[in-house]
């Protein structure tokens, strides 16, 4: 795309999926320098950017890599683990907030001590682990540590769990106060009742790791299952571990919890922001 008009710049980089590329503006200090502006980012944005200046018949380019600070979290649905193909992998890690991580995302994870014992796709179509701890349930006790790779996969036929990354939230995880325990349709409804609606799994681990959110309280989330998210690991918490643990998908009419709801910043417009599309944030620069 083409920005400013005195000076002529073209941008290439990533499109989203929707076809509409993150806006841009410049902002320049002095003659020959400048910087880019890009407003509305997505989670599929991040990547790698060229920006090239034109001034009369001086030309000067600059990559920029752009980095979204953010989360990985593992994700099987309710089905099982390995029960979903590329295809599903995708659209799971949609539905949850989310989208399927890059490598580096995922070998970021790892160097901070991600460890994770089940294979999960991710976005180029590979299939991968994070391993810190060595052991023999885990591809055996004696084989370093690192990502384990089980190489490019059939995108239909093989099935496996997905390594899904989620970034900022435009809005608030919290914990309801209920009187009682409620059923999920009745987690529905409260979450509705208090101008919010059921957090979803990519939520949860955004307030863990970005808003620092420490319940040791058990609750629905959108897909159903029970989790809840630990800062400062103490006893009858789950572990020794900070992380955002994991209780399973339990009977949704009969099975009885809290819930953890998820607000957006500027509720009065939620119904507008739902038509353009999850995943922006406030403007920055780079």
């Amino acid at each position: 795309m083409t920005v400013a008009l005195s000076w002529s710049r073209r941008l290439r980089g990533k499109w989203s999926p929707t076809g509409v590329a993150p806006s841009s503006s410049r902002a320049e200090d002095g003659p020959g320098d400048a910087s880019l502006i890009i407003r509305n980012v997505t989670l599929q944005d991040y990547g790698r950017y060229e920006c090239e200046v034109t001034n009369e018949l001086e030309d000067d380019v600059g990559m920029v890599k752009l980095d979204l600070e953010g989360v990985i979290f593992p994700y099987h649905p309710r089905l099982g683990r390995y029960t979903l193909n590329f295809h599903e992998a995708q659209q799971a890690c949609l539905e949850q907030d989310g989208i399927l991580a890059s490598y580096d995302q995922l070998h970021e994870a790892w160097l901070e001590g991600m460890d994770w014992c089940n294979a999960g796709w991710l976005e180029d179509g590979s299939v991968q682990y994070p391993i810190s701890k060595p052991r023999d349930e885990c591809g055996r006790k004696d084989t370093p540590v690192g990502v384990r790779n089980y190489g490019y996969r059939h995108k239909d036929d093989d099935r496996y769990d997905a390594f899904c990354f989620t970034s900022n939230l435009n809005g608030k995880v919290y914990f309801l106060k209920t009187y009682r325990k409620l059923s999920f349709p009745e987690a529905v409804q409260a979450c509705k009742k208090n101008g919010a609606a059921v957090a979803k799994v990519g939520q949860l681990y955004a307030a863990w790791k970005t808003q620092l959110l420490d319940k040791c309280e058990a609750g629905w989330v959108e897909d159903g299952s029970i989790r809840y998210p630990i800062v400062n690991p103490r006893p009858r918490c789950g572990g020794r571990e900070p992380g955002v643990r994991n209780l399973g998908f339990p009977d949704k009419k009969y099975k009885l919890f809290g819930v953890y709801c998820y607000k957006e910043a500027n509720s009065g417009v939620t119904k507008k922001k739902a038509k353009e599309g999850t995943g922006k944030w406030k403007p920055f620069q780079v």
